[in-house]
């Protein structure tokens, strides 16, 4: 993964900044000195939430568990990343695909970006917070036991309701993405 340059750090850090304090429903208690003070100490993970911003995902802190000192980067974006959509759901998925192959899969990508994708608990409680990925869905980290029976978890709003499907793992979709996320 690419190191981020000075300039962008400092474009990032305000984009961020704006967006945190702009949404603090998302993270009510947790002050921005602090998750500054995080980013600026670890290059890597800062270098991965870049990564996030450029795919379209809208980062933001999000407090899953108040009585957590974590700092978790989540992408916010209304709808699916638009970088990251058009993907079957891991590396097996992808290689057994004989034909029509998506150009990758949603955990090789995030894991090339230094970042988990969200799961179905994590995906829920976004969806407490604003309605997202109305019009889009996104693969959701899925279960062995039903991985290993070649099938995907993916959720997506619809009539004020979270829903959660399955699909085969081969399967992908112009309008499904993967919501990720990276621990500070």
């Amino acid at each position: 993964m690419q190191k981020v340059t000075e300039t962008r750090k400092n474009e990032l850090l305000s984009i961020l900044k704006q967006r945190f304090l702009k949404n603090a429903h998302r993270h009510p208690n947790k002050p921005w000195e602090v998750v500054e003070k995080a980013l600026l100490e670890n290059s890597s993970a800062l270098s991965s939430i870049d990564q996030m911003e450029l795919s379209g995902g809208e980062p933001d802190v999000v407090v899953f568990d108040p009585s957590s000192s974590d700092i978790v980067f989540v992408d916010c974006s209304k709808e699916s990343p638009t970088g990251r959509r058009s993907l079957c759901y891991d590396q097996a998925a992808l290689d057994a695909r004989k034909e029509f192959k998506p150009a990758d899969s949603a955990l090789n990508m995030a894991k090339n970006m230094g970042i988990e994708v969200l799961n179905e608990t994590q995906y829920a409680f976004l969806q407490t917070l604003e309605d997202f990925d109305t019009k889009t869905s996104s693969w959701l980290l899925t279960p062995k036991a039903i991985r290993d029976l070649d099938g995907a978890l993916f959720g997506d709003k619809r009539y004020k309701h979270t829903f959660f499907y399955h699909n085969g793992v081969q399967s992908y979709y112009k309008d499904r993405g993967f919501r990720g996320c990276i621990v500070l």
